[in-house]
Parts: C-alpha cells; structure tokens; sequence
C-alpha cells in the first residue's frame, strides 16, 4: 500500500498548467515540520513537491497561496532524471488524491468567495412592527 497523510505550508503559490491533451495540473511544495526538535532545540523541516491533477488542480490553484496550511493525502512517486551535467538524481514526489484546505477564510485572500462578506441574518435597518393588544377571554379556541 503505498498512502502518505501531510499537513504543511505552501512554500510557493501553486503553479497551474496544462498538458498537451488539456489535462490541468498543479505543481506545489509544502514545508512540513518534523514532530521532534534536533539537540539545538530547532525543529526540523522536510519539503515535498506535490502534483495534482484535473479538477484537483484548479481548485489549488484557485484557493491557495504561498503561505497557506494545507492537509494532503496521496501517494508517493519516486523518478530519476539527469541533471544538467550529466549526473543520474533520483527525486520523491506526492501525488494528491485529496487535499484539505486548513488556512482559516480570513487569512487568504484573492478570490470573492474568500473576500465576501457573509449575508447578515437580520436586518437593523428596518423597523420591527408594533405589537396589537387584543383582548382575551380566556377560552381556548380549540
């Protein structure tokens, strides 16, 4: 089984792009922090590029920003390339199959849905209506 569980920052805005056939496709990284703090008291960071595909991705790309909290489930991908001079580099990506946004909706900003105010549930501008006496006997109605 190959299942990996993340929660991390963006270390940059997501990057959208399109393949060759019109598939969308978001490359990002996040910095998680490891649970433990090294004998200096400093705490530990990894990096992990992650991708998502299609309508995954245009939702990254669309609500997230460099900075921002996100939870990522997925997979992990190893692939090996060769650099500039020559050398063999193995590199270790996770591909998202979910992604969970954590940043509350305050702190992001650069879509309507996030900079919209909520609709008020009562209105102070209008008057409430006067209450009528009436007269009650004291028989039920039923």
């Amino acid at each position: 089984m190959n299942k990996v569980f993340l929660i991390g920052n963006l270390t940059r805005d997501p990057e959208l792009t399109e393949t060759a056939g019109g598939v969308s496709v978001c490359h990002f990284a996040i910095a998680v922090n490891r649970s433990y703090s090294s004998q200096d008291g400093e705490r530990q960071t990894d990096f992990f590029n992650v991708t998502a595909w299609r309508g995954l991705a245009d939702t990254v790309a669309r609500f997230t920003k460099k900075g921002n909290k996100v939870a990522v489930s997925g997979s992990i991908q190893m692939r090996t390339y060769e650099d500039n001079q020559g050398i063999k580099r193995t590199a270790v990506d996770i591909i998202a199959q979910d992604i969970e946004f954590l940043t509350a909706k305050s702190a992001s900003s650069g879509d309507d849905f996030y900079d919209s105010p909520a609709p008020s549930q009562t209105n102070t501008s209008k008057k409430k209506p006067a209450l009528q006496s009436f007269e009650d006997d004291g028989d039920i109605p039923f």
